[in-house]
């Protein structure tokens, strides 16, 4: 019982962060299950069919408070769950775990830029840019879908700073629009999961007690996306982009002790002051009164775009 109490309690905290970050819900809640002892084919099925009732609950949050773009949702999601669908029968043979860390340092590098941009860049040209087309969107998410399957995680660690490097997009539309594009992409993992494996090795109590948490979580991550300012959001996720997957290079090159503990020093001394600048420069844009350029919040075209809509 007490084990299934802290599967929902990390079910919680890996949809908080997912919903509020756009990413790490799969990695997270697959950690846990790889040491409870599951299989990786096993792991990843338990976590995916939990998604099928967090990531309900989590488009709806988003599209209450206007955090979705669905045209974004049709081109990433669909090709995202063909991907998804093959990756899932894939490791139901084979393990992908020798990719994991060149992804790594991919997301690493991704992750960095995106705290460079939010941190110090200049958001308010994000708008007046043509917004992104199937042929970048689809195969995006044909290769998120693939790997979110394979790893156990990974749509949204691949999906979300790709879309956030790119400037065309909201922090919280494509944060809203990866999280709700995500039920496409878990439904079609699930189903490549009982085509190869069945039901063998997965818990279905660990798939409940992670359903159960993320539930609650999904409408509180929602509002959050809604109310933490653009700038402060790329800050946020960027830094944590670099700090996860710093964690799985430092795996593969087995790193550990004080070289371990070095490395995540230093990172975690540059996240917080990229966020402490940024919550400076924020403060002194209001002051300015140029905060409508850097803030999550609708501006009034939009307002008035969607009552006559």
């Amino acid at each position: 019982m007490r084990r299934i109490i802290v599967i929902a309690i990390v079910g919680f905290f890996a949809q908080l962060i997912d919903g509020a970050l756009g990413m790490a819900y799969g990695v997270t809640s697959s950690s846990l299950m790889l040491a409870s002892g599951l299989a990786p084919a096993a792991a990843s099925a338990t976590v995916h069919l939990s998604e099928l009732g967090t990531t309900v609950a989590s488009a709806v949050a988003h599209w209450r408070f206007g955090n979705v773009d669905w045209r974004m949702v049709a081109r990433l999601g669909v090709p995202g769950a063909v991907g998804a669908f093959i990756g899932a029968t894939v490791l139901s043979n084979i393990s992908t775990e020798a990719a994991r860390p060149a992804m790594a340092v991919i997301l690493c590098f991704l992750g960095a830029y995106v705290l460079v941009r939010f941190t110090f860049g200049n958001l308010a040209d994000r708008r007046d840019r043509p917004p992104l087309r199937a042929r970048f969107l689809s195969p995006l998410g044909l290769a998120a879908g693939f790997i979110d399957a394979t790893g156990g995680g990974g749509w949204g660690p691949v999906a979300t700073p790709t879309l956030l490097v790119s400037g065309r997009v909201e922090p919280r539309k494509v944060i809203g629009s990866v999280d709700t594009s995500e039920f496409l992409v878990a439904a079609a993992a699930s189903l490549g999961f009982i085509v190869g494996i069945g039901n063998e090795g997965v818990e279905a109590p660990y798939v409940l007690a992670l359903l159960a948490g993320g539930l609650v979580a999904a409408p509180v991550a929602a509002w959050l996306v809604r109310r933490l300012p653009a700038q402060m959001l790329g800050s946020l996720v960027g830094g944590f982009i670099v700090l996860t997957n710093a964690r799985t290079i430092l795996d593969a090159t087995h790193s550990s002790g004080a070289a371990a503990v070095a490395v995540y020093l230093v990172i975690v001394t540059i996240w917080g002051a990229s966020v402490t600048w940024s919550l400076r420069r924020l403060r002194r844009d209001r002051l300015a009164g140029k905060g409508d350029q850097i803030t999550n919040e609708p501006s009034q075209i939009e307002v008035s775009a969607a009552v006559a809509g």
